[in-house]
């Protein structure tokens, strides 16, 4: 998605240990006219699929899920990182470390919005080893949902993420794709 990448051009900024800020229009700030062409992307890409749900980790994959969510006119729903008051009991939850943060969350998603055998599209903001998505995974797999595919704003090629879901048969749409940040420098993988 060239729009994607030349955002990613101008703003984003290279931090030590394989680190990419785009906090200026994906994960901070957010650009909402990106976010809709982001979600119309992940839409037309995915069009033809029997989708119930879209579903993503907060906070930053809310943005694309929001929009992708409206372009399917379907709901969305945000796995939480921290159990709410209102939020406690017939959760569904797993374990998602961050890459950036290097942290782990529980994440939990309510049993009463998930219905077993409806279609969810899964998405986020950035995969690096694709734990995230593995959180969600097991999420869906605790809700007996079939998972029609993955949509990752921005992918790290070079790391495993994207590769192992895909050796697992699991459809995987990246809008941009980082081959290296090496030298403080952004390339992206030639489609």
């Amino acid at each position: 998605m060239q729009e994607l990448i030349d955002k990613i051009k101008q703003y984003g900024m290279v931090l030590p240990h394989d680190v990419l800020k785009v906090d200026a229009f994906l994960n901070h700030q957010v650009d909402p006219q990106l976010m809709k062409h982001v979600g119309e992307e992940f839409a037309k890409r995915f069009a033809g699929n029997s989708i119930d749900h879209v579903w993503t980790v907060e906070s930053s994959g809310i943005a694309p899920a929001l929009m992708t969510s409206l372009a399917l006119d379907v709901p969305m729903i945000f796995a939480r990182k921290h159990q709410s008051l209102t939020l406690k009991h017939d959760m569904y939850t797993a374990k998602a470390y961050s890459y950036t943060k290097q942290t782990t969350n529980n994440i939990s998603i309510s049993k009463k919005y998930v219905t077993p055998g409806e279609h969810v599209l899964l998405i986020d903001d950035f995969m690096a080893n694709g734990q995230a998505v593995n959180g969600m995974l097991e999420i869906a797999k605790q809700a007996g949902v079939h998972v029609v595919g993955i949509g990752i704003v921005i992918e790290k090629s070079f790391q495993p993420g994207g590769k192992k879901l895909r050796e697992q048969g699991l459809r995987v749409e990246s809008l941009a794709k980082i081959k290296s940040l090496a030298d403080g420098k952004v390339s992206f993988v030639e489609e």
